[in-house]
Parts: structure tokens; sequence; C-alpha cells
């Protein structure tokens, strides 16, 4: 099916779904490195601007809408809309190229926390203005480790079914288990996914395969806890410099932090997956990808659809 993809970063969404044989005809985001990023492994499909400013006239028609969109704008202490708040902006953003395309579909991905906020009124509303636009929609946790990818990554997918299109989605059946139960394999672990990557201190052809370094500490913090090399990693939040404040994993040995190409791997971006800017612009744009593993099993389940 053709998609239009909305905040697509460094392309780990898109990727996903070409993966699973969709075809991105258009896809956005403001992000410059992000966008060579995409362009020097996707395509030239991606535009650089503020989608605020994009008339959707612009933007072809498609059969999937696809992308994540910010929650800063919605707060714990007040859940009724902010009509006005600048970061509810690329939120309402998504939702009139979603009234103005029509598509028979359309994914949101966001951070699992969204189900908390305002004690889960937040997520209500949110469900609530995608049905006013025409929608049966709904939403679930869905771990990246249960799909093959070496980290236990948690993200909410909200799916939209035009209220005309004789389809139900299913959320893709997991591939993998914890345990290894129900003849499923074990959730692949980070010693396991690394094992074959060589040290970066060492002369290798790897793309962006450099490291912050950033003394490593032992605390409960993001980016300073040991890294147990049989189970896979904690979410990927990577951002940061060699200045502080960086919150890039450990590697499995905990001698030292991953290289940009390891938390690709722990990320499931192939290997010759290249990534345009400088080593902090790098790990922020593996940090806030969606696993392409994860968007492939979720992009599967709409090649059901016969229509």
């Amino acid at each position: 099916m053709n998609v239009v993809s909305l905040f697509s970063g460094a392309g780990g969404l898109d990727l996903g779904f070409i993966m699973a044989g969709h075809r991105i005809l258009w896809a956005n985001d403001l992000y410059e490195d992000a966008v060579e990023t995409y362009r020097a492994n996707i395509g030239n499909e991606i535009i650089c601007e503020d989608i605020a400013k994009i008339n959707t006239n612009d933007i072809p028609d498609c059969d999937i809408v696809i992308g994540g969109f910010p929650c800063q704008g919605f707060s714990v202490a007040n859940t009724k809309r902010h009509v006005n708040d600048k970061r509810n902006e690329l939120y309402k953003q998504l939702c009139r190229v979603i009234k103005d395309k029509n598509p028979k579909f359309f994914l949101a991905e966001n951070v699992k926390g969204l189900l908390n906020i305002g004690h889960g009124e937040v997520i209500k509303m949110i469900i609530s203005d995608f049905e006013s636009l025409g929608y049966r929609v709904k939403a679930k946790v869905l771990n990246a480790a249960d799909y093959g990818v070496p980290q236990t990554r948690e993200r909410v997918i909200i799916v939209g079914v035009r209220n005309d299109v004789d389809f139900k989605y299913t959320y893709p059946e997991p591939t993998h288990d914890k345990s290894g139960n129900n003849g499923l394999p074990k959730w692949i672990s980070v010693g396991e996914a690394l094992k074959n990557i060589p040290d970066p201190d060492k002369p290798n052809n790897l793309y962006n395969h450099e490291y912050s370094k950033y003394k490593i500490t032992v605390s409960g913090y993001i980016g300073h806890r040991c890294i147990d090399p049989d189970k896979p990693a904690p979410t990927v939040t990577a951002r940061g410099d060699d200045k502080g404040g960086v919150v890039v994993l450990h590697h499995p040995n905990n001698q030292r932090r991953m290289s940009c190409r390891e938390l690709a791997v722990v990320q499931s971006f192939p290997m010759d997956y290249r990534f345009i800017g400088t080593r902090s612009s790098v790990y922020r744009q593996i940090g806030n990808a969606v696993p392409p593993l994860l968007a492939k099993a979720i992009a599967d389940e709409f090649c059901k659809y016969k229509g």
C-alpha cells in the first residue's frame, strides 16, 4: 500500500513498512541531519520543512498515514486539551493530515508513558479525537523484544481504520518470548546481538562506529546502569555528547559506552544503514527511531487487507 510518513526522523518506522512491502510516497521531518540520513538510505521522498507550513494539497493521496507525535503539551495536572499550547502543534498537524487526506488507515506511535498522563484521560481524549475524524481506533503497548529486537522498548501503537473500510486490524503476534515459551525463541540478548561487532578502538570499516568517551559510572539513572549481556538492552534513549548529560547505554562489557553503530544494531537497523551528522546527532537520531523490526511486524498486518 502507499504510505505518507510524518515526523519520519532517520526512517526506522518507514524502513519497517518498506520491508513489509509498502511504498513510501512522501515523508516529512524538520531535523536536517535526520532528513539527510533518510535520503542516504531510503530516498528523496522526504521533505525537510515545518509540517504546519505544508498545504495538504501538496501531500499525495495514500492508503496509510504513519508517524509519531509529541505529548508534552498534555500535562499531568491538566488533562483537558490545550488548544493554544504550541507543544501540541505536531499532534494537531497529524490530525489535520489524516482529516484532509482521509486514508484508509493511520498508525501513530508514542511512548508507553502516554497511557498514564492524567490517569489515562489523555489517551482517551486522543482516541476520541481520532474517532471524530471517522475512524475505528485502538491502542496497545508492544514490546520490541517480542519481535526480535535486542531491546526491551515498549511503545504505544495507535491504529485507525476508516469507518467505511471492511477490515479489522490485528496487532502482530510475538515472534520471540522472554523465556522461550510457546514454541518461540527466547528474546535476543544484547550480548548475542553485538558479539560479532569489532572493537571500535581497532581498525574497522563500519559506518558510525565511534562512541562517547563520557565517563562510565554506575547508578540507577538511565545511561549509568550496568548492562547484562544475557538480556536485551534497556530502552535506547541515546542523546548527548562528551560534555555531560549523556544517557548513552553502557556496552555489555560495562567498560565503555556503546558506539553509534552498536546502538543502531540494538535498534535493529541494518549494518549498512548510514547515519549523517555529528556523533551527538547520530545518537539522537538512533534513540528517537522506531526499531525497523518492530515496524515491520506492525506493517505486515496491513498487508492482510485485500480491498
